[in-house]
C-alpha cells in the first residue's frame, strides 16, 4: 500500500509516473505552518495526525510571485509551506544513502515541487532523495526588529504574543532576541534535517549516511550549514552547485527591511511587518528591487537586485561560509562543489541582469564591485573577438557564482578537510544560437531530469545520445559520493591551480573534439583534466582572480 510510518503519523505516497518500482511520498509536513502565532519564528513542531494521511501531491510553495513552468504557484492563504518529498525505492534494502536537496532562487523564489527535481531516476541509482520547501523572501530572510510594542527588554521570558490576525496565542520568550531570529530559512532547513533524523528510516534512508545538496542560493544554504554548529552531525556530506557569493551583516539586513517596509506602507518594526500580510511584502520586494534595477546609480544592486540572503546574526552564523570554511568550521564534512563554465549568460538571457553595452557601464560596473582594472583587461583580452556584453557576463559569472564556489572547496581543503571539484562545460550549437553552460543548466543532468520540457529552455531542447549518457555520468557521481564520499575522482589537497585535478562535465562528441583541436590528439581520462592550464574562458579565469582576489559580497 506504499504506506509509511512517521513519529508524526501514517503517510500514503505513490508509485512514480515513470518507474513503478519508485515511490513518490510527496507534502509531507516536517514544522508546523509558520504563519500566524508563528509567523517570523522558528520552526515549530507539526501536529501529530490520526488514520493515514495522503502524500500523493506536492504541498503549498513559500510566499512568492514567481510562477515557475510545470511548479504550483503560491497564493494568499497557502500556509501549511514547510514540507517535504521522499523517493525510495518500493522493494530497497535499506540504510540506503539520503540525498536531501535545497533548491535555488536568489532565496525569493522556487519550490521542491519544480520537474527539474523530481527524484525518480536517482533513486532508482540507489537512493532515497529528499527535496523540501523552506521560507523564503522576507518571510525566510527578512530581518525583524528586536523590539518594539510587542516586547521590551524588561518583559517577563514566558509571555505570550498575540500576532494580528491569529487565532491563538504562542507562549515565547518574547525578551530574547532569537524570538524572532534571522535566517529563518536556513532554520527550516535544519527543521527539516532533524525530521530526517528522526523518519527516513521508515523510508529505507539511513540517518546517518545523510549528503545535503543545493545549488545557486540552495548551495549557499548549504555551505551556511555546513559551518553552523546547530547543524553538526545532520548530515556528513555536501553537494554545492553554483553557490553565490552574497552574505549580509545585520545591519545591511536591517537596511533592507527599512526599504521593504516603507514601500509596503508599513512601519519598519515587529508590529508594522507583523501587521502586514504575506503577499504585501512579498509585492513590497519585488518594488524594491524593481527600483534597484532601474537606477543605474544604485551602486551593485543594480545589475542583479537580489536583496535576500544569510545573515552573520551572531547565534546562527558568524562569518560567510568561504570564511567560515578556511577557518576550520566545515569539519569532517565532505564537499563536493561544481559551478557552470557560462553562469552569468542565462541572468541575462530571462531578463534580470542590467544590460552593460558601452565602457562607461563597464568600467561603472568594475568600480562599483571594487575590480581592479587588470582583472577587466584580462577578460578582455581573452574574450578579444567578443561583445563588450560578454566581458560583462564573465566577470559577473566569476564574481558571483563560479570563483566563490572553487574558493569554497579550496578553502575547506586547505583547512584539512576531503572537497571535490568539478565544472560542468556541456554546450551545443543549434538554429539561431549557442546553447550555453549557463546557470542552472546543470541540474536536469544531475538528476535525469532532462525528458522534462520545463527545461528544455536550459538545456537546449530536446536531449540526444550523447546528453543522456552525460546525465548519467553525473547522476552516478553524485550517488558514489552519497553512498561513499567517492564522486570519481581526486579531491583537492590544496589550491586548485597547483596540480590537482577537476571534473569537467561534457559530452563525449565535446570531448572528442577537445581532443581533435590539441597538439596530438590527447584525450583526457573521462573529463578529467589538470587545473593548472585553467587559463580560457571555459575554464573561469582562475589565473586572474587569484591575482585579484575576490570581494565577498552582500545581497
Amino acid at each position: 500500500m506504499d504506506v509509511f510510518t512517521t513519529k508524526s503519523g501514517r503517510v500514503r505516497g505513490r508509485r512514480a509516473a515513470r518507474d513503478g518500482g519508485i515511490v513518490a511520498v510527496l507534502g509531507v509536513p516536517y514544522a508546523a505552518p509558520p504563519f500566524g502565532a508563528r509567523r517570523f519564528r522558528e520552526p515549530q513542531p507539526t501536529e501529530p495526525w490520526d488514520g493515514v494521511r495522503d502524500c500523493t501531491a506536492f504541498g503549498p510553495v513559500a510566499p512568492q510571485s514567481a510562477e515557475l513552468p510545470g511548479a504550483p504557484s503560491w497564493s494568499p492563504g497557502d500556509e501549511d509551506i514547510l514540507t517535504l518529498n521522499v523517493w525510495t525505492p518500493a522493494d530497497g534494502p535499506g540504510d540506503l544513502p539520503v540525498l536531501v536537496w535545497i533548491h535555488g532562487g536568489a532565496y525569493v523564489f522556487g519550490s521542491s515541487a519544480q520537474p527539474d527535481f523530481d527524484g525518480t531516476a536517482l533513486a532508482g541509482g540507489g537512493l532515497v532523495v529528499v527535496t523540501l520547501n523552506s521560507r523564503l523572501g522576507f518571510e525566510g530572510f527578512g530581518h525583524v526588529p528586536d523590539a518594539d510594542a510587542y516586547a521590551d527588554s524588561d518583559a517577563d521570558a514566558g509571555s505570550a504574543l498575540l500576532v494580528p490576525g491569529a487565532d491563538s496565542v504562542l507562549p515565547v520568550p518574547v525578551s530574547s532576541a532569537a524570538a524572532f531570529p534571522d535566517n529563518r530559512g536556513l532554520l527550516d532547513q535544519i527543521a527539516a534535517l532533524e525530521w530526517i533524523r528522526d523518519n527516513i528510516s521508515a523510508f529505507g534512508g539511513s540517518p546517518d549516511r545523510v549528503t545535503l545538496a543545493g545549488q545557486s542560493s540552495g548551495a549557499t544554504s548549504v555551505a551556511c550549514l555546513t559551518v553552523a554548529d546547530r547543524a553538526r552531525g545532520l548530515f556528513r556530506r555536501a553537494v554545492l552547485h553554483s553557490a553565490v557569493n552574497a552574505f549580509a551583516t545585520v545591519e545591511q539586513a536591517a537596511r533592507t527591511t527599512a526599504e521593504v517596509a516603507a514601500a509596503a506602507g508599513v512601519p519598519a518594526t515587529r508590529a508594522g511587518l507583523l501587521a502586514a500580510p504575506p503577499e504585501a511584502l512579498v509585492a513590497a520586494t519585488d518594488r524594491v528591487c524593481e527600483r534597484y534595477a532601474q537606477d543605474p546609480g544604485s551602486g551593485q544592486r543594480h545589475y542583479d537586485p537580489a536583496i535576500y540572503g544569510p545573515v552573520a546574526d551572531g547565534v546562527l552564523l558568524t562569518a560567510d561560509p568561504l570564511e567560515a570554511l578556511a577557518a576550520g568550521a566545515g569539519g569532517a564534512v565532505e564537499l563536493l562543489v561544481c559551478h557552470t563554465t557560462e553562469e552569468y549568460w542565462l541572468l541575462d538571457a530571462v531578463g534580470s541582469s542590467a544590460k552593460i553595452t558601452s565602457e562607461e557601464q563597464l568600467a561603472a560596473f568594475a568600480a562599483d564591485f571594487g575590480l581592479p582594472a587588470s582583472l577587466v583587461e584580462g577578460h578582455r583580452e581573452r574574450l578579444p573577438d567578443a561583445p563588450l556584453l560578454d566581458v560583462y557576463l564573465s566577470l559577473y559569472s566569476g564574481l558571483l557564482f563560479a570563483e566563490y564556489s572553487t574558493r569554497l572547496a579550496e578553502a575547506h581543503a586547505l583547512a584539512g578537510g576531503r572537497a571535490f571539484l568539478a565544472r560542468f562545460d556541456r554546450r551545443r550549437d543549434r538554429a539561431g544560437g549557442r546553447v550555453r553552460a549557463w546557470h542552472c543548466a546543470d541540474i536536469p543532468f544531475a538528476f535525469g531530469n532532462l525528458h522534462e520540457e520545463s527545461v528544455h529552455f536550459l538545456v537546449g531542447g530536446p536531449p540526444g545520445a550523447a546528453d543522456q549518457e552525460l546525465s548519467r555520468r553525473m547522476a552516478r557521481a553524485w550517488a558514489g559520493f552519497a553512498a561513499h564520499g567517492d564522486p570519481g575522482w581526486a579531491p583537492l589537497d590544496g589550491p586548485a591551480g597547483g596540480g590537482e585535478t577537476v571534473r569537467v562535465w561534457r559530452t563525449e562528441e565535446e570531448e572528442a573534439a577537445d581532443a581533435a583541436r590539441r597538439p596530438g590528439g590527447a584525450r583526457r581520462a573521462d573529463g578529467v583534466r589538470r587545473v593548472e592550464d585553467d587559463r580560457g574562458a571555459e575554464h573561469g579565469f582562475r589565473d586572474l582572480w587569484r591575482t585579484a582576489g575576490l570581494p565577498l559580497l552582500a545581497p
